[in-house]
């Protein structure tokens, strides 16, 4: 399930990328529009900064803007960053996981398939297909 942070971190970045005009976006203004407790984005905007999305400034005219473009983005990236493994069994989520029954398991190509077809989906979305 994607939490609320992976979901406002996206609605975070759409409204950045929509009110572009070059300059630093106060997240006070970002917190009005999309309805949002600031106290709550200044958390998810220091994991998006810390993970190269974004990029801020303090003091007047200061804020957040995109790192790059918003076609550069894809929601995947953003989502893991927020998330962590977006994978669906624990097998699949930790890289290096050896299972023991890994070799005998008949569900596992079924969830390495589920797996597939979220990244997929997620990595082929981009930021910008959702601002339009």
């Amino acid at each position: 399930m994607i939490s609320t942070k992976g979901r406002y971190a996206l609605r975070v970045l759409i409204d950045l990328a929509r009110n572009d005009n070059g300059r630093y976006i106060p997240l006070k203004e970002v917190a009005e529009r999309q309805d949002i407790s600031k106290k709550y984005l200044e958390i998810i905007v220091k994991d998006l900064v810390a993970g190269g999305i974004l990029t801020g400034a303090s003091g007047k005219g200061g804020g957040y803007k995109l790192c790059r473009k918003p076609e550069e983005y894809s929601v995947g990236e953003i989502l893991e960053l927020m998330e962590g493994s977006l994978s669906s069994v624990v097998c699949l989520s930790i890289k290096g996981f050896d299972c023991p029954n890994k070799t005998k398991c008949p569900t596992l190509p079924m969830w390495e398939e589920f797996d597939t077809l979220v990244h997929d989906f997620f990595y082929n979305k981009k930021l910008s297909d959702l601002i339009q």
